[in-house]
């Protein structure tokens, strides 16, 4: 069993913006292999965070998930670049086209970071 966290950094007072749109799921509990997912936030002095926790049967069931149809159509714009985090990927003026409308939480939505863990155990077991 595997747990992937995205940690949303968000420009603070916006946390409570951000986490509403994760009450719909779009898909992810129909996943082969998803468990649940859950989300912690946290807010701080220089920005708030949001971790998007999702729990997984395994690996290879997450990387269905993530290179799925129903991935890219709930994500339509996450298609970060390597180092979007570290330039603000999430800004607008980064990744946007002249003339093209700014993705949702553009401007609020300072950069992410994905990060994957395996469970060693769970308590109570």
């Amino acid at each position: 069993m595997i747990v992937a966290i995205n940690t949303i950094k968000i420009k603070s007072g916006n946390v409570d913006e951000i986490a509403e749109r994760f009450k719909n799921p779009k898909g992810v509990q129909h996943a082969p292999g998803f468990i649940r997912m859950e989300l912690l936030t946290e807010a701080g002095e220089e920005h708030d965070e949001l971790k998007v926790c999702t729990t997984w049967e395994s690996r290879e069931a997450f990387d269905g998930w993530v290179n799925s149809d129903a991935f890219k159509q709930a994500h339509p714009h996450s298609r970060p670049k390597p180092d979007a985090a570290a330039s603000g990927g999430d800004q607008p003026g980064h990744g946007q086209s002249h003339g093209e409308q700014p993705k949702p939480g553009a401007g609020i939505m300072l950069g992410a970071k994905l990060s994957v863990h395996e469970v060693a155990f769970t308590f109570p077991g």
